[in-house]
Parts: C-alpha cells; sequence; structure tokens
C-alpha cells in the first residue's frame, strides 16, 4: 500500500466532521454503516472514526441518491465494482509462452494459413 494510500485509509474524522464535509446527518451516516456501505473504525472509547476513503463513498452515495439510484441499486453497484476489483486481482498475467501462441496464431491467420495442420502437428506441447 502507497503513503498516499495510507493516510487515505487512516481513520481521523469524528462523526460532526464527517457531516459537515458531507452535509449529511448523523442518523444518515449511521444508517449507510449499517448498510454495509462504509467501514469506520471505534476509538478506545467506541466512538465512530472515518477515513478520507469513507468520506468519498458517502459522498457518493449521496450522488447516486440524487441522480435517482434508490439504495438497493446503490448496494448493487458497489458490489459489482468489488467483483471487478475480485477479478482484477486473481486475473493471471500471459506467460512468454501464451504470448508466442497467440502471435504464431495470428500470423497464421492472417497468412490463410490453419493453426492446427501446421503448428500443432509440429509442436504439440507447446
Amino acid at each position: 500500500m502507497s503513503e498516499k494510500e495510507l493516510r487515505r485509509s487512516m481513520s481521523v474524522f469524528p462523526i460532526g466532521t464527517v457531516m459537515k464535509l458531507t452535509d449529511l446527518s448523523a442518523r444518515q451516516i449511521r444508517y449507510y454503516e449499517e448498510q454495509n456501505l462504509i467501514y469506520p473504525e471505534r476509538s478506545e472509547g467506541n466512538r465512530r472514526l472515518y477515513s478520507l476513503n469513507d468520506i468519498d463513498v458517502l459522498l457518493e452515495i449521496k450522488d447516486y441518491l440524487s441522480d435517482g439510484l434508490n439504495m438497493a441499486g446503490i448496494k448493487r453497484v458497489y458490489r459489482m465494482q468489488k467483483e471487478e476489483e475480485k477479478k482484477a486481482r486473481n486475473k493471471k498475467p500471459l506467460t512468454d509462452k501464451d504470448v508466442r501462441r497467440i502471435f504464431y496464431d495470428e500470423i497464421l491467420s492472417q497468412g490463410g494459413l490453419n493453426p492446427k495442420n501446421s503448428f500443432d502437428t509440429k509442436y504439440p506441447k507447446l
């Protein structure tokens, strides 16, 4: 995690400051927490502390609501974003072998040759 990401994820803002920055009520902010859209940390005194990332999410939620999206739609948007991030993390990079195979097949197809007849018989285990 880069230093910038680390700073943005540090939970340092109390709910009063977040209310001023987002123009949301404390009840609205707690509701979005109940809906698992934000995850504030708790201080030793059990007070909620919010990060800049939490504030960004709250502002996005406000924008979605003003655009006419309901809570179920907002949850779906965030669920889809998480799934995309998970897919991106799990995606395997192409190996040199994969790149060579794709390149070779493309060359053969551009030349009007059938890749199955030539490459696979010469080099079946590539």
